[in-house]
């Protein structure tokens, strides 16, 4: 487990990575899922959803605690991660790999951190 940040992804302040594409790959960062502790559930976004960067689109919960999930970008879902819907530990175990939480059809994806940015918030 390595708690490097990957340099080829962006970030936001409210530790959601986004994974260059199209569509994007949406996750929460490895620091999100070691603070929010074992995930118990996760709830995405409906493909076909508009999101809007920085407006909540779903949660996640914890042993620990309920947290929300927020668009890093605008745009509409086009796929969602059934399996860590299935097996929400998935996001702890692998956040950048198998833990990604859901991909959309960017319309805005301005304001992204980059990792080096985001590396510095956190290390605040």
């Amino acid at each position: 487990m390595s708690d490097a940040i990957p340099a080829d992804l962006q970030y936001t302040a409210e530790h959601e990575w986004v994974a260059q594409g199209t569509p994007v790959t949406v996750g929460i960062t490895r620091h999100a899922a070691d603070a929010l502790g074992d995930l118990v559930y996760v709830e995405l976004p409906e493909v076909g959803a508009e999101v809007t960067a920085g407006s909540v689109c779903g949660e996640v919960e914890s042993t620990k605690s309920v947290s929300e999930i927020f668009s890093p970008v605008s745009g509409t879902i086009a796929e969602v991660n059934a399996a860590v819907v299935d097996d929400p530990s998935l996001v702890n175990t692998d956040p950048y790999g198998e833990g990604w939480l859901f991909k959309v059809e960017v319309s805005d994806a301005s304001g992204l951190l980059s990792a080096e940015e985001y590396g510095a918030l956190v290390q605040a």
